[in-house]
């Protein structure tokens, strides 16, 4: 080491990446290679599901706010807190653990996901068992340490909520008052979850191409993507501020795209093929501009290159 800083760009990066997505999906043009390696990107992307939770703030009853009360009148009777039948307690506990247990399957996919999208792009192949197979422990670590971050994020959200709105609204203090405290409240428990998501945000970003590069678990990963993003704040920023114009582009693709095919991309899987290029120039993005800070985040550095077939005798 000479003592000199690596020099970080972002539009070098991005052209390297560019060209890499053409490599991998266009020289050649195989379909079957873009069925393989989109099912890898919708693994890792995940799947979302809307439930359409409402709330009955417009029927069912009446609440009034000024007094704290609420009529039951229009409540139906196995609903009311008198006469909640067994059966509807056991009934929303089954879809709950059922709603779970979903949940908890499609994070293990994604987290399992990240490590074969990835291995895909890095040795520009279309495979699913192989990685699946070879990268179980850096998945497994990352979906176990997913949910230990859930649990703290909501325990924050929780311990947010106790100290800047639950006060105020046990208060005794009058109407005016109490409303301008529970907006000072609410503004401060926000300001602590954004923070809390956006740090979280910048510093998991990089923990996948460190986990597949070292072979390392999910807490080692954060340690050095933390190092990383605190050694460097301004190329990060810069790139995370270009990430977000990439990102409104290929959103606008995306709805033109849907728009174009008659919804044919909305559908899950069938989607993420048909928008494939966008998905592997995104994760090309990352990986070209991580490899910039040295060998130990470069995930082609641990890559064994081909060996030319031998002579003729």
């Amino acid at each position: 080491m000479n003592g000199s800083e690596p020099r970080i760009e972002i539009f070098k990066p991005f052209g390297e990446a560019f060209e890499l997505t053409k490599k991998i999906l266009f020289q050649p043009f195989n379909l079957g290679k873009w069925c393989v390696i989109g099912f890898a990107a919708f693994l890792a992307g995940g799947v979302n599901f809307n439930f359409g939770f409402r709330f009955p703030f417009n029927g069912g009853g009446n609440w009034n706010f000024r007094s704290s009360s609420y009529n039951l009148s229009n409540v139906p009777s196995f609903a009311s807190g008198e006469h909640i039948q067994p059966w509807v307690v056991a009934f929303i506990a089954v879809i709950f653990l059922i709603v779970l247990a979903i949940i908890v399957v499609l994070s293990w996919l994604r987290a399992r996901g990240a490590f074969i999208f990835t291995d895909c792009i890095v040795r520009n192949r279309a495979a699913i068992v192989e990685p699946w197979k070879e990268f179980w422990r850096e998945g497994n670590s990352l979906f176990l340490f997913s949910w230990l971050v859930v649990l703290l994020f909501l325990a924050t959200a929780a311990a947010a909520f106790a100290i800047f709105v639950l006060p105020i609204i046990i208060s005794g203090k009058s109407v005016a008052g109490k409303d301008v405290g529970m907006i000072v409240g609410i503004v401060f428990f926000c300001a602590v979850i954004f923070f809390a998501v956006l740090g979280w945000a910048l510093i998991s970003h990089f923990m996948v191409p460190i986990m597949y590069r070292r072979r390392c678990r999910a807490v080692v990963a954060l340690r050095e993507s933390t190092s990383l993003v605190t050694a460097h704040p301004a190329p990060v920023v810069l790139y995370f501020s270009f990430l977000i114009v990439l990102a409104i582009a290929c959103g606008i693709i995306g709805c033109v795209t849907t728009c174009v095919t008659c919804c044919i991309a909305a559908i899950p899987y069938v989607g993420t093929v048909i928008l494939l290029p966008i998905f592997v120039l995104l994760r090309s993005f990352l990986l070209c501009f991580l490899r910039q800070f040295g060998p130990d985040y470069d995930v082609w550095a641990g890559i064994p290159q081909p060996q030319p077939p031998p002579l003729p005798a």
